[in-house]
């Protein structure tokens, strides 16, 4: 992943990919944007807790 944001107000996390694409997910709690910054593979930890989820808009 090239970059994370989230806004705590809407429970809305936001993924740019290396390649470009972004998504945006809706309905994710702060503890799981906190242990996605935090988690030693990203990656892995945003396939199992975050991808297939939520429900996400591509950008």
């Amino acid at each position: 992943m090239r970059s994370i944001g989230y806004d705590a107000a809407s429970g809305t996390l936001e993924v740019e990919f290396h390649h470009g694409t972004v998504y945006r997910y809706r309905g994710v709690p702060r503890k799981v944007h906190e242990e996605l910054v935090a988690a030693d593979s990203i990656g892995r930890y945003f396939n199992a807790h975050v991808r297939d989820r939520y429900p996400f808009r591509r950008l």
